[in-house]
Order: C-alpha cells, then structure tokens, then sequence
C-alpha cells in the first residue's frame, strides 16, 4: 500500500484510450506510422495475413479493425523500418552485445544477411548465402544424426513445418522440440487420456451460444486480447464468467472496446468477470476438486430427496468411465484441506458451483497458469472432470478452450513438429518419399536442454524463437550452449540466442510472415491452425526489409539440399518455387485433414480439422471420456515451502511483452515501469520486513545443491495471494530448475518455485 493508502494495482480497463496510445506509441517508435497503419487494416483479414502474436480465432466476420493491442505490436515490431547492416556487427562484438538488454536488441531492427561467428574477432561476419549453406551442410553431414536437434517456435507456417520436420526425418531423427513443450505439452497429454483428442472442443460459434465461462490461469487481456469480443459480448447476454487466477488481470476485470465510439467517448466499461477467486498459485487442483465436491455433494443431497438431478446422468451413464471412483474421492476430501491447499473459503467455491449448477453450457478456458506445474496435466484432467459432470463437452455453446500462444504452435504439431513417434505418420512418410523414419523417441525442449548440458547435443538448429531465454536454468545453460559445435539460427531479429552461441554460429535472416514472399516473381501464401483448429490462408502484404532475405521455406529446403542426399521424391526446389504444392504434399500425408488443401485455405473463418470430442465419440481406449482421479492437491509435493519465509514465485509476462520478445519495459496494466520487479503482499512484507521499493535478492529453496539467484528485483506491494509471489519471464528463469517440471509433458513448472529473498538496498527514493 502507499503511503496515502492506494494500491499499486491500476484500475485502468483493458482496452480504452491506453490501448489506443500504446498501439500508436510503437508505430512511432519503430518509424511506421503510415505503413504499420494500413497494414493493420488487412490484419486477420480475407486475403491478408494472420497475426504474428497469438493463436486465437480469426471470425468469419472479421471486425472492421481484426487486430488487438498486442498484435499490433508484434506487427509494428516485424515491419519496423529499422534494418541491420553488416557495419553495425563491425562495431559490435558479441561480448558488448551481451550487455544489452532483450528489448534494445530486437529494437535495433531486422536482420538482413547472414552471418557467421568470427572467434577472432569476436563478432559475427557476413557470408553469402551459398557460403552458408555449404558450411553447414558439411558440418551437419560428419555428426551423428542423434545428436543435432530441431528446435521451432511456434510462428512457422504449416508449410514450413511440414518441411521442417521432413528434413529432420530423413536426416535420421525425431528431435523436434517446440515452444509447445514449453507450455501447452501438458494440454496435449492431458486431453487425449481424458477425452481422445489432443486439442480444445470450442469454436468461436459456441461463445454465442454458452451461458456461463470458467476462466482458469490465462490473462486474456495481454495474452489473447481479441477473445475479448468475444467474452464482452458474452457478458452483453448475460453470461456469468467465473474467473479463478492468482493475480486480478485488467482484461479479466473490466474492458473498453476500442472499436466502439461510444464506449470510447463515454468512458464505459464492460464488466468482464461476474465472480473473481484469487486462488493461491498451485491452488488449481485443490479449487476443481471443490466445486467437484460441491456439485457431487448437491447431486447427493436432490437424490436424497427424490428431487432432481444436478449431474447429467445420462452423459455420465452414456458417455463417461470413472466417475464413482472421482466422486468417492471427492465425498472423502475435507474441506479444510481444500481451503489450505486452494487458498479461497468454502463459500467462495460454492458459490462459484452454484452457477456452474444453474447454466446449461459451459465453457472452460485455461492457460498456461494450468500447464506450467508439477501437477500441470492434473490440474487439466480435473478441469474436464468438472465439465463431464454435466455433459459439458460435445454440445453447443459448451466444451474445453485451451489458449495457446504462438500463432502456429498447434499447426507445426498437427503437421509432424513432434519429438513423439507415436504421433507422426511414419508409415505414410516412408511411402510418399522412400525412406525409413527413425522410429526411436526423440528429445523435447527439456531432454534436448539436458543434453545440451552433458554434451550430448553436437547442433541445435532454430527455426524462429529465442530458445536461450526462454528455457529454465539460465546461468547453468550457458555452459551447455557455448560448447555446442554447432548453432543455426533462422530469425528476423537479433536476441539472446545468438550471442550465447555455440563454437561454430549462423544466423540466417529469414522474411517476416507480414512480408510479400515472391518466388520467381510469383506472390505466395502460406497457412496456420488457429487455437480452434481452423486452418486459414495469410498472404504477406509489406514489401521486404531487404531483397537479401530469404523466406522460411527457401531455407529449410537449401539446408535440407546441402545435408541430405538427393532423393527423387523430394522436390525441394518444385516447393519452394510453388507453396502450393507443399500443400499438396501435405494432404497426401493428411488426407483426413487436409484433402482439398489449396481449395478450403481461403474459407472465411478457417476449415476445420476433424475433433471427434466435439461429437463426442471418444477416441480413448475405454471408448468414452474418462474420469481421473487426482494424486493429491498439493501444487508441487517434491517442492515443499520449509519456512514460513518461503514464497511460491509464479512467473508473468507483461501488457509490454509478447513471450521473450520485449516491446517496452512498462507494464500499464500493473503499474510498473521496469521488469526487474516482485509483485507482493502486504502481509508476506510485513512478516519479512519489507516495504515498496526495497531492493531484494530471490533464492531458489531447493535441495540439489545448485545456487540460483536473481540479484536487483524491486518489490512492488501488489493484491497477491499470501505466501506467493510474482515475477516477469524470462527474468526470472534463472530460478527455475531444469528438472522442475510438470509430470509426463515436462512443461516448466514456472508456476510454482520456491523461493526465499534477502534484502540487498533500503527502499528506493
């Protein structure tokens, strides 16, 4: 609190003028005022392109102006016409440049030759493209194919991917790590136990017609702001939504649209969220286990009383396996178990059930607060017992909304980005281009990390991502990165990952997706799966930052010609010459999804891939939806808190943030202008002796003998939940472990890190 009793927490609405001034702000900033204006306006368009940001829907219908604050500023950021030349790495050695911060090395501006790691002089040098290739061919030719990985982020288009995991293939490995095994890993093993698919139920047509919406760990407003339309109409109807989150974000709150004029010039707001349980972080597993018990216990008490049931009966006798066993559970949980581990009362979670008990169609959405814990693919697991109870997956306006981040991270899975050989049609693959797939598991993000750190990695070639920043274990990785032979790096701007590097470096620049990609002079489109699993065309629309650049495609097809050997069934040069016939080749692999590939790209709205769930057949191996009963509702039993000094730290990204990419330090929606804060309690202050403003170190408590700290983090007082604690990705990920992660995805648990903090400098004037 300050010093006149006001809280730091803003009061602002998502949305409103603030979003108008920031969308305005880096247009300026990054000298595209005009240009980044009109391209906006074909953003998430009809023969335009998709965002680069998020992964939500884009409408049949789209709004007048498809685009968010956030997403406007991932395409301020691409665009930007700040270029760099080869005389700015003359100047600059990677030692000084590793000084600079996230967001000063991607403003610099985008990246336009390659360019190779010179150890002698300590800077990075241009090489022609022939050059480039040759080299890394040769290199990639002398190693043992299971020992280089393929790592992706998740903004290459379908067409890359495919490719991408192709050369990977023949190559002679499933090491395809993602940015998904970062986050949604748990969603993607979690769902396919409980209800046979890997990814959500919903389309945007079922927001029109449900009636009540659970929001569990996902800040809407900074990480998906266009579902905002969605969920303000939403609201108009009279839907309730019943939010439980750790922290109250601005867009969960409340919302101004800024496409309305009358909203804008009265000041209105929308109120986004009916109730609101600030739920201790981890506290998930422990809140669904309750409004289960609540429900069960309602449904007992109707049929004690020969009244009417609260569960659906029929669903659950028809459709669902286990249910006894999840109730028995539930009947024997005390509720003060719940209340200690959830960190909300009773009569909160009862009254959260009540609605839930009165609505007809349910939408549950989560996000990464659900996904990055110990228990991550639980506490899904739970979120879908709670839905089966009264048949709310398969019918209208009803279902299972995972939001993802990255703008393809679903669609690079859906076309063969997957270290999993199970989940990869090798058969067809081994038929279409006559080779034998390896069959043997390859490494996720995590394995991959481990054995980058006992060298056992010999290259790690990135298609897009900052996978230096983005991983745990900061300090005890950068050993691991520097001893690579080898590092490729396919990117638009200069960030982390090229500066830890490994012995031998390249970064290849590659065009932006907003970008005219012509190849022989003909214009070419690509495709993404939205978070729905709708397929749309995008079609870049901005002249290239340089006639240098190749596009993603052109680079992984000569990276592929210069390692592998030839092969007549691959034309390589016939794809990149003609994107649609990647596409071709893309529905011959995935004739149940893709068939008509080229034809169905441009459906407003986007085709959607078969989801059985949705018509509820159950492609479990019970034949039905599956109950699952939880281990326990501790957030991370092998992570005890030992002291009562011991905060949980959850990490957060900010309104100024996308992922690693840092567009501005400021936070608007929390009120802070600088990353290198801690968002806490008054009362966990006050037990340690703290006020605003004091500089503090954060330790983790572990018990691996491993020190991890983060030196200069300023505590803000802030409406935390006792006993836990906030604080920005990637800053802090030099206090996660690498071996904290959730079980059976090894997704991150950066959701829950035992941490302890040492004063280090009196409160800040």
């Amino acid at each position: 609190m300050n010093k006149d009793g006001s809280s730091n927490e803003p009061k602002l609405p998502a949305g409103g003028w603030g979003s108008i001034k920031e969308v305005t702000t880096i247009l300026l900033e990054q000298r595209v005022p005009v240009e980044g204006s009109a391209l906006l306006l074909k953003q998430n368009k009809p023969d335009g392109f998709m965002c680069v940001s998020c992964a939500w829907a884009k409408p049949a219908h789209p709004h007048p102006a498809e685009f968010c604050e956030s997403g406007a500023k991932a395409t301020a950021w691409e665009v930007t016409s700040k270029v760099v030349k080869p005389e700015f790495f003359a100047k600059h050695t990677v030692r000084e440049l590793e000084s600079w911060d996230d967001h000063d090395l991607e403003d610099i501006g985008r990246l336009t030759v390659p360019l190779r790691y010179d150890a002698a002089s300590d800077r990075y040098t241009e090489i022609g493209w022939d050059q480039a290739f040759d080299e890394i061919g040769a290199q990639l030719r002398g190693f043992d194919p299971k020992q280089v990985v393929f790592y992706s982020s998740g903004r290459a288009s379908l067409e890359t991917s495919y490719m991408y995991q192709l050369l990977a293939r023949m190559y002679g490995n499933n090491n395809l790590p993602d940015s998904s095994n970062m986050c949604h890993e748990s969603t993607s093993v979690a769902l396919p136990k409980s209800i046979g698919v890997p990814i959500g139920t919903v389309t945007l047509d079922d927001f029109e017609k449900t009636d009540c919406i659970f929001f569990f760990g996902q800040n809407v407003g900074v990480n998906s702001p266009r579902m905002l339309h969605q969920l303000q109409e939403a609201r108009k109807r009279g839907v309730e939504i019943i939010t439980f989150n750790p922290l109250r974000e601005r867009g969960l709150v409340s919302f101004t649209n800024p496409q309305s004029p009358l909203e804008m010039l009265t000041g209105s707001e929308t109120c986004i969220s009916t109730q609101y349980h600030q739920l201790k972080a981890g506290g998930d597993t422990a809140a669904l286990m309750g409004l289960c018990k609540a429900v069960i216990d309602a449904d007992d008490a109707a049929m004690a009383a020969h009244a009417g049931r609260t569960l659906d009966a029929p669903f659950l006798a028809g459709h669902t396996h286990g249910f006894e066993e999840l109730a028995t559970s539930a009947r024997a949980l005390d509720w003060a178990e719940i209340e200690r581990e959830s960190g909300l009362t009773r009569a909160a979670i009862e009254g959260a059930a009540q609605v839930y008990m009165r609505s007809h169609a349910v939408i549950g959405i989560f996000g990464m607060g659900l996904t990055q814990h110990r228990n991550g693919v639980q506490n899904i697991q739970m979120l879908v017992n709670f839905l089966l109870l009264r048949g709310n997956i398969g019918k209208p306006g009803a279902g299972i909304c995972p939001v993802r981040g990255h703008s393809n991270v679903q669609g690079q899975r859906t076309v063969g980005i997957t270290e999993k050989p199970e989940l990869a049609p090798l058969d067809k693959l081994k038929e279409q281009y006559g080779f034998e797939p390896p069959r043997d598991k390859g490494m996720n993000t995590i394995e991959a990390c481990e054995g980058i750190q006992a060298g056992k990695v010999q290259a790690l070639i990135s298609l897009g991502g900052n996978l230096v920043r983005a991983v745990p274990d900061h300090g005890a990785m950068d050993a691991g990165w520097r001893a690579l032979p080898l590092t490729v790096q396919i990117s638009t701007k200069l960030n982390r990952s090229h500066l830890v590097h490994g012995k031998a470096a390249y970064i290849l620049p590659c065009l932006g997706r907003i970008e005219i990609d012509r190849q022989n002079g003909v214009e070419q489109a690509v495709s993404m799966e939205d978070s729905t699993g709708c397929m749309h065309g995008s079609r870049g629309r901005a002249e290239p930052a340089a006639d240098t650049l190749l596009s993603e495609p052109a680079i992984v097809a000569r990276l592929a010609k210069a390692t592998l050997a030839p092969n007549p069934k691959v034309d390589w040069d016939g794809w990149v010459a003609d994107y649609s016939k990647v596409r071709d080749a893309i529905a011959e692999t995935y004739p149940e999804i893709f068939n008509h590939f080229n034809e169905r790209m441009w459906t407003p709205g986007g085709f959607r891939k078969p989801v059985a769930a949705a018509q509820r057949q159950w492609n479990t191996p019970t034949k039905k939806a599956n109950f699952t009963v939880p281990d326990g509702l501790a957030a991370d039993p092998d992570l005890k808190e030992e002291s009562p000094d011991v905060l949980r730290l959850f990490t957060v990204r900010s309104d100024g943030q996308f992922n690693t990419t840092i567009y501005s330090h400021e936070d608007r929606f929390r009120g802070v202008k600088d990353r290198m804060v801690l968002f806490m309690a008054r009362e966990d202050m006050d037990a340690q002796g703290l006020s605003d403003g004091d500089i503090v170190q954060a330790s983790t408590v572990a018990k691996d003998g491993v020190e991890r700290r983060v030196d200069g983090l300023r505590v803000v007082e802030y409406p935390v939940p006792p006993g836990c604690t906030a604080g920005y990705y990637p800053e802090c990920n030099p206090l996660l472990p690498l071996w904290h992660y959730a079980k059976d995805s090894k997704v991150p648990a950066a959701k829950s890190i035992a941490v302890r903090l040492t004063r280090s400098g009196q409160a800040a004037a």
